[in-house]
């Protein structure tokens, strides 16, 4: 969509759509209309936080709207993602034990807001970090006042914004951490999207380190 085309109301409207199209509100217990009501506040942020900011591209989205394990578990989440023109839905790696996901919570620095949903603003897949440790990436992306994306914020943005994750260009989400050297990611297995984990000093050519502007907006 062309910069000068971009609405933030209308792309606040899409995300919240497809949520509802994927079966979300059922998943998290609730009726459509009380589901939407819930996340129905942070619209009016969305347009406010987006002015001046571009349009969506591959690689980037002025905000996205994002759920929490709190609404709806990232199991299920992951399952309800695909790549960009494709119907194969995305799964949890191997490595992965679904019992480890609990204990992966976002690093301190992000003041996540607490709740069902909130706004996060600026994402980037963040190219310029392939073949860049996870430790690196995260050292430069802070002196550039930047922040990494947590689980939830990486389901988001594949979820909502399908053409994110593609060959080549796929991401580390460094904000989520259980307190080992573990870093979870999101790339691209079997013509899928794969949530697994890589190590926080290895370089991989194909992986780069997702980023936010600093600031989320919550509901409250």
């Amino acid at each position: 969509m062309p910069d000068d085309q971009f609405e933030a109301a209308a792309e606040f409207d899409r995300q919240l759509d497809r949520l509802v199209t994927l079966g979300y509100p059922a998943l998290a217990g609730l009726p459509e209309a009380e589901f939407r009501a819930r996340v129905a506040p942070l619209r009016e942020a969305a347009v406010t936080g987006a002015v001046g900011r571009p349009g969506p591209t591959d690689a980037r989205v002025p905000f996205l709207l994002v759920t929490t394990r709190e609404l709806v578990p990232v199991g299920e989440r992951i399952a309800l993602t695909t790549l960009a023109g494709k119907r194969k839905p995305g799964v949890l790696d191997r490595n992965f034990p679904a019992a480890d996901l609990p204990t992966f919570h976002p690093i301190k620095e992000l003041e996540v807001p607490a709740g069902p949903a909130y706004l996060l603003f600026d994402v980037d897949r963040g190219e310029e970090y392939r073949n860049v440790p996870p430790s690196a990436a995260l050292e430069d992306m802070t002196a550039r006042d930047r922040l990494p994306l947590t689980i939830d914020e990486g389901l988001a943005f594949v979820t909502l914004h399908p053409p994110a994750l593609a060959s080549n260009r796929c991401f580390s989400l460094v904000g989520s951490r259980c307190g080992d050297k573990r870093v979870p990611a999101l790339w691209i297995s079997q013509g899928a999207p794969k949530l697994g984990w890589c190590w926080f000093g290895n370089p991989h050519t194909w992986l780069g380190s997702a980023t936010a502007h600093p600031v989320r907006v919550g509901l409250d």
